[in-house]
């Protein structure tokens, strides 16, 4: 017979369930141990599933989101022409029949894609909710009119950069690892992910044919930014960034998500910039003409997180 996650691989390689919830990416960010799913089914056949990730903290119990991914993907098996109230009833059940078989935890925090749009379920079984936004540019928009869409002095930088840069393609991760780094350096920060992450994901996309690095470098053969793309059927996303602080007068990382974008559209995807609850970030993907997204984050305490939370 077989197991929950052996049945969610079989749907992830038939369904059009996203990137970020695919077992291999979870696999990779997660580990095979770590991440489990919950099959909703009728007569054997699934109706709804629901992955989520398992750590452990000392004595604390957690389902947080894995790293490296934004989102997690609710998947239903409900007709594409089902009427609203109908969809709505399906969710209600098969969702609220999932959430009450989650695993007991001190602190439960999962976001979820756009697509999810009820969360109602989470609400009547005392969960909390907080609006975040994705930016996306359809993939209805031609070149043309994305360009067009672009904020004026975005433009300016596009052109000033093809004057300066030459945008390649690489598969050198580790090139990559080095611009990533040097921009957490800029911010005196620290990457929240592992370099072995990285290249986890990176062997996991690459098997797959779905990510893409893309380089700007000049003719001195300095390497000024870079940008790291990964892609489903539907949209292509902007995972990871960096570039070199001394050289950000280029303005390259513009010319590469302009770039990105472009790739997008020529493939029939949307882009889709991850969003950013960072002011200036939000920004910088806001001048790119993309439309703003909402997506819902859901956590739920319990006992002492509970506690912990009310004497923030």
């Amino acid at each position: 017979m077989k197991n929950s996650k052996q049945i969610y691989a079989e749907l992830c390689e038939k369904e059009s369930i996203p990137i970020y919830s695919q077992h291999w990416w979870l696999d990779a960010v997660a580990g095979e141990a770590t991440w489990d799913v919950l099959i909703a089914e009728e007569g054997g056949h699934p109706l709804a599933a629901l992955p989520f990730v398992k750590k452990r903290i000392g004595p604390f119990k957690l389902i947080r989101m894995p790293e490296l991914t934004p989102w997690l993907h609710i998947w239903f098996n409900v007709a594409p022409n089902a009427k609203y109230n109908a969809r709505l009833s399906f969710e209600k059940k098969h969702l609220g029949e999932l959430i009450s078989r989650l695993p007991r935890v001190h602190r439960f925090h999962q976001k979820y894609s756009y697509d999810f749009q009820n969360w109602l379920p989470f609400h009547w079984a005392g969960f909390k909710q907080t609006t975040r936004y994705s930016y996306v540019i359809d993939n209805s928009t031609d070149e043309q009119t994305a360009f067009q869409q672009l904020k004026k002095n975005t433009r300016y930088d596009i052109r000033k950069a093809e004057k300066k840069v030459t945008v390649i393609e690489s598969d050198d991760v580790q090139k990559f690892l080095a611009l990533n780094k040097k921009s957490f350096a800029r911010q005196a920060e620290k990457a929240s992910y592992a370099d072995d992450l990285v290249l986890r994901l990176d062997a996991a996309c690459k098997r797959r044919e779905c990510r893409k690095m893309l380089f700007a470098v000049d003719d001195e053969e300095r390497l000024h930014a870079a940008v790291y793309l990964v892609w489903d059927n539907r949209s292509v996303y902007y995972i990871m960034g960096g570039g070199d602080s001394s050289l950000r007068q280029s303005k390259a990382n513009s010319l590469l998500v302009w770039e990105a974008i472009k790739f997008a559209l020529a493939a029939g995807k949307s882009f889709d910039f991850e969003g950013s609850m960072i002011e200036p970030i939000e920004k910088f993907f806001r001048s790119f003409g993309a439309v703003q997204k909402p997506y819902f984050s859901i956590s739920k305490n319990r006992f002492p997180m509970n506690l912990i939370e009310l004497v923030r």
